[in-house]
Formats: structure tokens, sequence, C-alpha cells
């Protein structure tokens, strides 16, 4: 079990399921603190996850009580805000701990140019399957994170689901794949369903259908070995129904679709990096 000493500063929806995965992986939850705006909200996770969860809406310090005996520091807030949160928590660090962003688009130059000179920061790209093992986590290191804090940071991340190690240039690209990936499925779940009320299904039943059909076919790609395009061969049977429905599908431009969603992801996180930057 690891000792290390962790902050999650800000615990919404991705911190959240980081720590969770985190903690279902045995990790000490007396050995970790997080925070969050509202008091009520504090107490209801600190309940739940059994961690120290510190609101800074009954002490304007949280923060940076939260860090000063941590060895990894989780930054959870929205991109815009890691600036100013580098610069609250800067000087309450501890000598040799690392800040690990979760926030989609900061460089580590911008969070290094915030923090006091030599520390060590990691940008991650996860995603929200975290919380239940069947994560992706991307993964690049600053100019002074040291192998050992790589190491501690991917250790931490493992548990719950893959970790690629990737040149930060390439960081735009996973977020827009599986950063955003969840979502992607979740949409095609819900048309999936629409599309079965569509054809005179109840809609209880549409969805319950749709639901099982991505959670199973999730689960057949969990597998290193898996291949989507083997796995579609083997469902798709020559002039059968799904050749027809796939048919469909490239000839109205799914393909397309997709790829120029990707795209589109890719150019708002360089236009959020760019903003941040400037």
């Amino acid at each position: 079990m690891s000792s290390q000493r962790l902050a999650f500063i800000g615990l919404g929806n991705m911190n959240g399921a980081i720590l969770r995965g985190i903690l279902a992986s045995g990790h000490d939850p007396k050995l970790v603190k997080g925070t969050v705006r509202n008091p009520e909200k504090s107490q209801a996770l600190s309940s739940e996850l059994g961690v120290t969860v510190l609101a800074e809406g009954d002490n304007p310090a949280a923060n940076q009580e939260a860090v000063k005996d941590a060895d990894i520091i989780f930054l959870g807030v929205k991109p815009f805000g890691i600036s100013d949160m580098c610069e609250q928590i800067k000087d309450h660090l501890p000598a040799g701990s690392v800040v690990v962003s979760v926030a989609a688009a900061v460089t580590t130059a911008t969070m290094e140019a915030h923090l006091n000179p030599g520390q060590s920061v990691i940008r991650t790209m996860p995603n929200v399957p975290l919380q239940v093992g069947k994560g992706a986590v991307g993964l690049s290191a600053g100019t002074h994170a040291t192998e050992e804090h790589v190491n501690a940071a991917t250790a931490l991340f493992e548990p719950s689901g893959l970790v690629v190690k990737v040149p930060e240039d390439q960081l735009d690209a996973v977020s827009a794949i599986s950063g955003s990936g969840p979502a992607y499925a979740f949409y095609l779940a819900e048309l999936m369903a629409e599309a079965g009320e569509k054809l005179g299904l109840d809609a209880a039943l549409s969805r319950d259908l749709a639901r099982a059909t991505m959670a199973g076919a999730g689960y057949m790609l969990d597998d290193a070995a898996a291949d989507p395009a083997t796995l579609r061969k083997s469902v798709t049977s020559p002039k059968g129904t799904t050749e027809v429905a796939l048919r469909i599908f490239e000839e109205r431009g799914m393909r397309d679709i997709i790829s120029a969603g990707a795209a589109g992801a890719t150019a708002r996180a360089q236009e959020i990096s760019n903003d941040l930057a400037s």
C-alpha cells in the first residue's frame, strides 16, 4: 500500500473520479486531504470517502492547509483557474512534492510559470471511468519532474485503468479521444435509445437495451488484444441487418463526423492553451 500523502484541490467530477479510483485500490484515506468550496459538500464527501475534506467557505486557507504536507497534489480546478491556484499554493508546497494537473489544455510551462522555480509538475489527461477502474490517462512530465515523480503518479493511476506516457504536444489529441471519449459513448447510447423509440419500443425498454449493449460491447473491448475492427466484423454477417446499418452510417458520413469532432476538440484545447499562455 502506498504511503504517499495526497492532496486533491477541488473534488469535482474528474478529481472525484481519480480519488475514488485511488481509494478503491487500497490507498489509506487517512493520507488524503481534499478541498471544496461548500461546507455541506465537504461534510458529505468526508462521510462518503473517509478522507479529510476542507471547505473554503468556512476556511479561506483550506487549499494551503491541504497541500502543506502532501507529496502529490492533484489540481482539479477549471483550466482558467489553474494559474491562480498555482499562485495561491506555491509558497506552501513541501520540498520534493509534485503538482499534477488534470485540467485540459493547461501546459506544464503555464503551471511552472505560476509556481516557484524548480517545482515539479506533471500534466495529465484522465477520464471519468477511472472511478470504476476502467479509465485511461495520458501523462506528460514537466521540466523538473523526476522519474520518481512520474512513477509515483503512474502507480496511483494504474489500478484504475490504462496509463500512457506521451509527449506533451500529443496530450490535446489524447484529450479528444479518451478524455472526451466517454461523452461520445454516452451520446451514442442516447441516440440508440432514441432510435429504438422511433421504431416503436417503449422509452425505458429502449434505454435499457442501448445501455446494456454499450456496456457489453465496452466489456468485450476491455482486453489488450481486442481490436475494434475485428470485433465489428465478427458481428456483421454478409447481407445481414447489421451490414445494412453500418453501410448507411458510412454513406451518411459517420466516419468523417467522428474525425471532425475529435479534430474540433483538439483545436479547442489548443485555443485554450494559447489563451492561458497569453
